[in-house]
């Protein structure tokens, strides 16, 4: 029964995956020939700033929810509800803080000024993304893969539509106007997932005062396993939001130029590396339909069928990663243009290619690590793997390499961690 649950939220999330992963594409090829290389090489310099803020927002709650909900032990009502005040209180001390430090992130710390309002929109768009995740923790902790698949498929078609509509009349007007609403439209989209999550909640819910009052034992549970997950994703988007800061210095110092560095860095992380990362819905479907199972049977103590399912995952994901690593190898070029329309980025992507295939290792490992309590571990592997990538960043930088710079220490940190998460779970399987 267990085997064949899940298989079928494995395939469910993959089918739902490719689905708004093509969409997902098509909004970014539209994005880049809408707003053009200068628009893209700005939403790149943002964009890590708004995964940090993103990032925190859901406090890693979503992660706890599906993880405890899957164990069967608890009120699984008050679990969901008495976390969404905890989430919401975080997340208005995090708009504050953007709009605290939204001048000085643009002007001091990016060296560009038009970043100013997209960052700004980046506080609205926080807890409609915290809230909505919240809800897909419940249902992958009951293993109900459906409802993801249908409110983020009706969220990617929302952006789809909400992007041909309005960014050309944004655009008549400034191109920081256009950046700004392709944060914003986030939070309509967000808002649009919350409810389609809501309706497939089961029938008959009431919610009263006890299912939002937090319990202290549900609370104590969820922040054991929420705390070090943040900090894992802490240390990860503190690093990505550090990178192009510490890059832009680097090359300045360097010799680069400003318009320089925002256009190839908008080239690797706008072009490249979303062709590198089209194939991971099928790893993340994997992963998260992973999460509950091990989950389980870790609570059981069945060992041997938690590394049976890890072979499996890792198997499967590998079997989808290789042929494309391959594929992007050898024509990199042809897929840039088929895409975007520009061979930009082919000798980036061909650099980055094989130490990708790290990646679709790494996923499955997390997952059954976070499923097995050994979120520490995945935090101080992650540490590793970012403080690593950090120093190599700025130290290449000032090699006159250009950005492979930035290629090769993301290579090394993606080979460095999921070499260190495969030591942990071999460890832990064979004691």
């Amino acid at each position: 029964m267990n085997k064949e649950k899940f298989i079928k939220s494995t395939i469910i999330l993959i089918i739902g995956g490719f689905v708004t992963k093509i969409l997902g594409m098509v909004i970014k090829v539209i994005n880049t020939r809408l707003i053009g290389l200068e628009g893209i090489g700005l939403y790149m310099l943002i964009y890590p700033t708004f995964s940090l803020f993103m990032s925190l927002s859901q406090f890693s709650l979503p992660t706890s929810v599906s993880k405890l909900v899957s164990e069967e032990k608890y009120n699984n009502k008050n679990l969901v509800f008495s976390s969404i005040p905890i989430i919401i209180i975080f997340d208005f001390i995090l708009i504050a803080i953007i709009l605290a430090s939204a001048s000085f992130i643009s002007i001091d710390l990016l060296k560009d000024s038009r970043c100013y309002l997209p960052i700004l929109c980046i506080s609205l768009v926080l807890p409609f993304e915290a809230l909505s995740n919240m809800l897909r923790g419940y249902f992958f902790g009951k293993q109900k893969m459906f409802p993801h698949v249908v409110s983020h498929v009706i969220e990617q078609i929302i952006r789809l539509s909400l992007t041909i509509l309005l960014v050309p009349s944004l655009l008549k007007i400034d191109l920081v106007y256009a950046v700004a609403f392709l944060i914003l439209v986030n939070m309509v989209s967000e808002f649009t997932s919350i409810i389609v999550l809501l309706l497939f909640l089961p029938k008959g819910v009431r919610i009263n005062r006890n299912d939002i009052r937090p319990q202290k034992q549900n609370v104590k549970n969820i922040l054991s396993i929420s705390i070090p997950n943040t900090n894992t994703r802490l240390i990860g988007n503190i690093g990505y939001f550090l990178e192009p800061i510490l890059l832009t210095a680097g090359m300045i110092a360097a010799g680069y130029s400003p318009d320089y560095i925002t256009q190839e860095y908008g080239i690797v992380a706008g072009y490249s590396m979303p062709l590198l990362l089209l194939p991971g819905f099928f790893t993340g479907a994997i992963s998260n339909s992973l999460l509950p199972v091990i989950s389980k049977a870790a609570a059981e103590k069945k060992y041997l069928y938690i590394k049976r399912k890890l072979k499996q995952a890792i198997g499967i994901s590998l079997a989808i990663g290789l042929p494309v690593t391959v594929i992007l190898f050898l024509f990199p070029e042809f897929f840039l243009n088929l895409i975007y329309g520009t061979t930009h980025g082919g000798n980036y992507l061909r650099a980055l290619a094989i130490p990708f295939l790290f990646y679709y290792v790494e996923l499955p490992l997390a997952a059954t690590m976070q499923a097995m309590d050994m979120s520490k571990n995945v935090m101080f592997d992650n540490i590793l793997g970012i403080v690593l990538k950090t120093l190599l960043i700025y130290a290449l930088s000032l090699l006159h390499i250009g950005m492979y710079g930035l290629v090769i220490a993301s290579s090394i940190n993606i080979m460095i961690v999921s070499c260190s998460h495969y030591f942990h779970v071999a460890k832990q399987l064979k004691s």
